[in-house]
Parts: structure tokens; C-alpha cells; sequence
């Protein structure tokens, strides 16, 4: 794909791209907004650097591309800006978000569009990575006779599974723990792709299956979905921001920086209802 407002450099074949020439301290132009939102869709995840934004710059980007989601049951930070989802780790932490496999709040009716991350404290020496795994290879990749079995099923997804944020999700009222049933291979709503949906963070079982089926299946498929060849590994620094889209790539926060300190915000993007499309 050609792009003309902004530069964009892959990581890998299959997933990632960094993105240059952009300022998303300021607001995006009509064309350059386009490319971005393009170069997401081709890519799956896109990350740049040395960037400055304020709380509501960083809010204001993210709304570019529809509106904000704010989590069912993190702690707000910032009452004025209940969007805001601060992402923390120092020498107090014994784990932290993002540890496993996952989609964001892939348990919610309508599972958020995308997340954008923006780290302004990293840990040093490249501790802290994100990895990035491409859904569509996933699902690509499989047997025929596996991707047929898979087109009929779906997935209940629940936050339950998600013990951190029942920790820590004590400082509001009306706290939701959301669910919902989604298809295990979802459709594209722009690409018309076909992704793999099921994680290790929020998914609980396969309904139509029994209980041992349901656990055999699923456990083969988180393991196909880890499988190196699909991923990206993005090394943080100082104001880097990454922008991954929920419905085509899982990811996975290393935690291997103990007693460091990383320290940003999240903004996430709404979406919509998974559907299959044969």
C-alpha cells in the first residue's frame, strides 16, 4: 500500500509497522488521519515514537477513530477523565495487567475496536515489551476440517477470569463484571477477514461442547495462537505509543523488568458486536 502523508516501516511480514511522520500532539489531518486508520488495518498493530501528548490530546486521537470505551471495572485514576486507564507497575507490583494472551475486555457484549498506549516511563535495558500475534494467521493456518468445526462454534467470555481487575476495581460504585458470547472465529468489519476470537484472559468455555471437549479445544488453540511465526515484539521507550486493533491481534505484556518502574495511559476505542460471515 502507498502512502503519502505519513512513512511506514513493517517490524515483521505478518504483524507491526512503525509509523513516522506523524505528531499525535496535534490534530490529524483528513488525509493523514485516512492513512493511519490504513496502515492499522494492514498491519494490526502500529507504533510511534518520541511523541508528546497531553491526557487530552492522547483522548482526542483516539477519538478520531469513534468513541471512547471506558473500562467496566479498572480503578479510575482521573475522575474527570474516566476514559483514561493508567497502566503501572513499580517494585510494589507482584504482577500486572496483560500477562496472558488476550483481547481487551473481549468479555463485553460489543468488545472494544482498538487501544492505544502511550508509555512516557519505561523500564531499562528493553524490559517491558509487548508482543503482538496476527489473529488472521491463526485462523489461516489451521486444517481445513478444524476452520469448518470452528465457523459453527462460539465462546463465552467473562471477566471473572480477569483477577486483577477484581482486585483492584474498589474505588466506585455500580462496578459491572461484564460477559458475553462471541463467535470463535469473528469477521472483519473492515477487512472481511476471518480472525480467530478466543483468548486466555477472558475466555471461559465453548458452550456447544462438553466440558472436557471445550478445554481440549480451546487449550490447543491458545497454544496455535502463541506460535512465534505470528508475532511482533514492540521494545518500548520513553513517549512511545502503540495502537493495536482488538478485533484481528491478541497481546501479551512481559513482565520481566521487577523492581522498575513503567508507568502510562490507555485510551480505548469502542466497537462492536462480533459476527461470522462464511
Amino acid at each position: 500500500m502507498a502512502y503519502q502523508s505519513i512513512e511506514v516501516r513493517k517490524v515483521t511480514p505478518t504483524i507491526g509497522a512503525e509509523i513516522y511522520g506523524v505528531d499525535l500532539g496535534k490534530p490529524l489531518g483528513n488525509q493523514q488521519f485516512q492513512e493511519v486508520h490504513d496502515a492499522l488495518m494492514e498491519n494490526l498493530v502500529i507504533f510511534f515514537r518520541d511523541q508528546k501528548m497531553s491526557i487530552e490530546q492522547h483522548k482526542e486521537f483516539g477519538r478520531r477513530f469513534g468513541p471512547l470505551h471506558v473500562h467496566p471495572n479498572a480503578p479510575i485514576t482521573f475522575p474527570e477523565h474516566p476514559e483514561i486507564l493508567v497502566i503501572k507497575a513499580d517494585e510494589n507490583s507482584k504482577r500486572v495487567a496483560g500477562e496472558e494472551w488476550h483481547s481487551d475486555v473481549s468479555c463485553d457484549p460489543e468488545p472494544p475496536m482498538g487501544s492505544i498506549l502511550y508509555l512516557t516511563e519505561v523500564p531499562p535495558d528493553g524490559g517491558g515489551a509487548t508482543l503482538f500475534a496476527n489473529m488472521y494467521r491463526a485462523y489461516e493456518t489451521l486444517s481445513a476440517p478444524i476452520k469448518e468445526m470452528l465457523n459453527d462454534l462460539t465462546a463465552l467470555h467473562d471477566s471473572s477470569k480477569a483477577h486483577y481487575y477484581r482486585v483492584k476495581a474498589t474505588d466506585r460504585d455500580n462496578i459491572q463484571f461484564p460477559n458475553g458470547e462471541h463467535p470463535v472465529v469473528r469477521t472483519h468489519p473492515v477487512t472481511g477477514k476471518q480472525a480467530l476470537f478466543v483468548n486466555r484472559g477472558f475466555t471461559l468455555r465453548i458452550p456447544q461442547l462438553r466440558k472436557n471437549e471445550s478445554d481440549a479445544l480451546l487449550e490447543m488453540l491458545y497454544r496455535h495462537i502463541e506460535t512465534p511465526e505470528f508475532q511482533c515484539r514492540f521494545h518500548w521507550q520513553p513517549n512511545s505509543v502503540a495502537f493495536w486493533d482488538n478485533r484481528s491481534a491478541q497481546h501479551h505484556a512481559l513482565f520481566d523488568y521487577y523492581p522498575h518502574k513503567r508507568y502510562g495511559h490507555r485510551v480505548t476505542i469502542c466497537g462492536d458486536k462480533p459476527f461470522h460471515r462464511a
